[in-house]
């Protein structure tokens, strides 16, 4: 269902409609016992210090003293049930995004892990500002109102000047709003492209590193950042005008209005305790003009942030709700199947086979290993892939994840423990099912070398350890999920021979030892140890399959798998 920015904010106001309706009414009072402070003042002259009267001046000045009281006591509850509707509001949005985002059927967007992150917080956060706008508009308006009435009733024309004045000035300021809005939008969007530049230089520092390209990724960064500073210096600019803008006129008005007053009263039209309420309430006027001048610079960032939460919570899920079919067995199967290099690609692996993939293209692999994964739209491949005769897509989700895994070329690890990593997929495992898969994956090495063993802690993307040291991590972390078809896409790029070898035969003992289980594995690698140990060997080149047979077969009668695979 389609949202916008719009609806998001109304959204927002209505779930926070309870604390916003108590904290609004709050700081409405508070506003119009503010209103009656320079009225109740001019009162006391007028009636107690011009006149002399002792027992008026002592009654006024208690009434005084408890309008100080009201004042205080609302603005601090007011603005309490205010921000305490509006952080839960920022959390909602954020909780929101996150669901979005984290939506096993993915979602459909441009946006990028840093930008993702940009919209979930700093733009949540100022969406919700709308829960503190509406309040502070209700309370300027009330106070506006109270002092236009207040003056109208000592002078009529006073009292129309502030009433035409007000709206005048708003809707001047207003015609500025959309421009604000514009240019708050495209400095969020430089801010959220600067961030996602930022976090895919961390995560890829050390390849960066290796390949001596620290200082081009620098310089691209440092013109992303540029370009940031520069969107948000001229959004900031504009709202420093118009907010200038907007206080100078507010003042005016507020000045015209004391001026004119101070006239009256040399003419004997209203009394010197009703020129002092008329000065009190020009000066009080300045503050809720402003901040009714003000607001709209402001809804127009909250309005830009929730344009861009749009993007998210707006954006269509990747795959389409399933069927709900539940697989008979777990063949898998790919008839006629072109993706991205992939043409028109044949291929049955039957249940508890081992099976070998060799692409001499790395596009042909990596389009493969993302086609099995099943987080691909239908609409974005031809031909049919099936599981157990069930198409992968009119599969149960939650029961094809669970069916088919695939581990890709580039596991994350996520900070935590390597126990919490390890059993990250299956909590439920044993100590025994752990230690086995540690084993096979020659994980249980990285194990030992930690002086905390399988509770030693992991940074956060597993930057504390090597990489072949993650690469074993994520490799366990597969082994222990135990999943009917495991698609393992280059497992061993990073540890030596001798550790490949160990690892091949792992693999091999661990799934397919007991041929009862029916566990099928699919190895898209050209690592010689691994497909030593596979039941069989598909080729693929020119995205299609080319060859198939035993390893040891094509080893000796294909020069060109040769040539390939014993490098």
């Amino acid at each position: 269902m389609k949202t916008g920015g719009t609806a998001i904010l109304y959204r927002t106001l209505v779930r926070s409609r309870a604390r916003l309706g108590i904290g609004t009414v709050l700081l409405c009072v508070h506003q119009v016992a503010e209103t009656l402070v320079p009225i109740l003042i001019g009162v006391i002259v007028d009636r107690a210090v011009a006149t002399g009267d002792v027992v008026a001046l002592s009654v006024w000045l208690c009434a005084l003293a408890l309008l100080f009281v009201v004042l205080t006591i609302s603005w601090r509850y007011g603005a309490r049930f205010v921000v305490v509707a509006m952080q839960n509001e920022a959390h909602q949005l954020r909780m929101e995004v996150a669901r979005r985002i984290l939506d096993p059927r993915g979602v459909r967007t441009d946006l990028r892990a840093g930008e993702l992150l940009s919209v979930s917080t700093s733009d949540a956060d100022r969406t919700a500002w709308i829960v503190d706008i509406a309040p502070r508009a209700a309370a300027a308006l009330t106070a506006a109102i109270g002092s236009a009435v207040a003056l109208l009733v000592i002078d009529v024309q006073l009292g129309l000047v502030v009433l035409l004045g007000t709206p005048l000035i708003l809707g001047l300021l207003q015609l500025a709003a959309p421009l604000i809005t514009r240019r708050a939008t495209d400095q969020q969007a430089s801010v959220a492209r600067a961030s996602a530049m930022a976090t895919d230089l961390v995560s890829g520092l050390r390849p960066l590193r290796g390949i001596g390209a620290e200082s081009s990724a620098s310089s691209r960064y440092r013109k992303a950042s540029r370009e940031a500073l520069g969107a948000t210096v001229h959004t900031a600019k504009s709202s420093a005008i118009f907010v200038g803008v907007s206080m100078t006129v507010s003042a005016l008005l507020a000045v015209g209005v004391a001026g004119v007053a101070g006239w009256f009263a040399l003419q004997g039209r209203i009394t010197i305790g009703e020129l002092i309420t008329v000065v009190g309430l020009s000066q009080f006027f300045i503050e809720p003009l402003g901040e009714l001048a003000g607001l709209p610079g402001l809804l127009a960032l909250a309005r830009a942030s929730a344009d861009r939460l749009a993007l998210v919570l707006d954006a269509r899920p990747m795959l389409p709700a399933a069927a709900g079919h539940m697989p008979d067995g777990f063949e898998l199967s790919l008839t006629g199947v072109s993706y991205r290099s992939l043409r028109a690609v044949d291929l049955r692996v039957a249940p508890g086979e081992l099976l070998g993939v060799v692409a001499y293209r790395p596009q042909d692999a990596e389009a493969l290993a993302a086609l099995l994964s099943g987080q691909i739209p239908p609409d974005h491949y031809e031909g049919e892939l099936t599981v157990g005769g069930v198409r992968l897509s009119d599969v149960d989700l939650a029961h094809a994840r669970r069916a088919v895994l695939v581990e890709p070329h580039h596991g994350d690890l996520f900070s935590g423990t390597l126990a919490s990593n390890v059993t990250a997929g299956r909590s439920d495992s044993t100590s025994t099912e752990v230690r086995a898969a540690l084993t096979a994956s020659a994980a249980i090495d990285v194990i030992d070398a930690h002086p905390a063993g399988i509770e030693g802690e992991v940074a956060d993307r597993g930057t504390s350890l090597s990489g072949g040291q993650r690469q074993r991590v994520a490799l366990a972390r597969a082994l222990v999920s135990r999943a009917p078809v495991m698609v393992l896409h280059d497992p061993t790029t990073a540890v030596d021979a001798v550790t490949e070898h160990s690892i091949a035969r792992g693999i091999a003992d661990l799934r397919h030892r007991d041929i009862t289980a029916e566990q099928t594995t699919i190895l898209i690698t050209s690592s010689p140890a691994l497909l030593s140990v596979t039941d069989r060997v598909v080729v693929l080149d020119e995205g299609t399959v080319v060859s198939e047979g035993a390893h040891t077969e094509l080893v000796a009668e294909d020069p060109t798998y040769r040539r390939v695979v014993l490098r």
